[in-house]
């Protein structure tokens, strides 16, 4: 059993924490209503564990701290994909291996030739791949996408465009075949994504590639910022979930302050610091925009 002593030295340990806690994150008497966790010196601590995080948890993924980490696989995108499909109440597609060989040539021709289009510099449409695999086929389509970072981010933004979303919801289509390929693309790393969807032969009638059955064959088709900020929530790494979560505890705590800036020494009330909980707090939450935003990326 403790002793009297080490109780009342425990008790004075836990009292000593709830105090340093209270100073650091609530406005007081004590602390002249400038919490310590807001304090410059803390700030500066705290954005450098923010970038530590960032940097680190690429290193350790990539072997570079500015590495980008890529999680898609054609069972991720299979599985994004047939969710779209039940929530539009239609049938999964099947993932056949013929589509898939299909794709992983025509994503190897990309990086290959240094072209970003659904038909090569040299006029080959994504329907040569499909017939050099050997499927048979009465109407096919294809959606193309580059540096998204995980199969639901890449998904939603081809559901957040019309042409791409025709695609993944045409009732008619039942195969579909996916690849995934990195390599440089004018000079930058890429990783790109292809989708090959179609309807098997089922009769002798003649196969279907019409325009309409493909994504727009523009170089790439512009996401709107809701589009953006929802497939950069969806690749966020978690050290970026951890770093922005730090981020609001202290805009949380700024804000706070701001509050009791009345409550400020008079000599401090005289110049910035008369704000600065509102101004750390528009800082901190733009950090935390920014990093929100990086993962933005990815076209379609």
């Amino acid at each position: 059993m403790a002793t009297k002593k080490q109780t009342a030295t425990l008790k004075h340990h836990i009292a000593r924490t709830k105090k340093r806690a209270s100073l650091a994150f609530i406005p007081k008497k004590e602390n002249q209503y400038r919490p310590h966790l807001i304090r410059r010196y803390s700030l500066l601590v705290l954005i450098a564990i923010v970038i530590g995080l960032q940097f680190g948890y690429n290193f350790t993924k990539t072997g570079s701290i500015l590495g980008q980490i890529v999680t898609i696989t054609p069972a991720g995108l299979l599985a994004e994909t047939n969710d779209r499909r039940t929530e539009a109440s239609l049938p999964p597609l099947t993932l056949n291996p013929q589509l898939s060989q299909a794709a992983q040539e025509k994503a190897n021709d990309m990086l290959a030739h240094q072209y970003w289009s659904h038909t090569s510099p040299s006029g080959v449409e994504p329907w040569t791949w499909i017939d050099d695999s050997g499927y048979s086929y009465e109407e096919a389509g294809e959606n193309l996408a580059k540096n998204f970072t995980t199969a639901s981010a890449t998904v939603s933004g081809w559901m957040a465009s019309e042409g791409h979303r025709e695609n993944i919801l045409k009732a008619s289509y039942q195969d579909v075949g996916f690849a995934v390929a990195s390599g440089e693309l004018d000079g930058s790393p890429t990783t790109i994504v292809v989708a090959l969807y179609a309807k098997p032969v089922r009769s002798t009638s003649s196969f279907i590639a019409s325009a309409s059955t493909i994504a727009p064959t523009e170089s790439s088709t512009a996401l709107s910022p809701a589009a953006r900020i929802g497939i950069a929530i969806q690749s966020l790494t978690p050290a970026a979930i951890t770093s922005i979560a730090l981020l609001f505890i202290a805009a949380t705590v700024a804000t706070t302050a701001h509050a009791y800036r009345s409550k400020l020494p008079k000599r401090m009330q005289k110049t910035w610091y008369k704000k600065h909980g509102a101004i750390k707090a528009s800082g901190l939450l733009a950090i935390a925009a920014f990093i929100v935003l990086l993962y933005g990326g990815g076209q379609i």
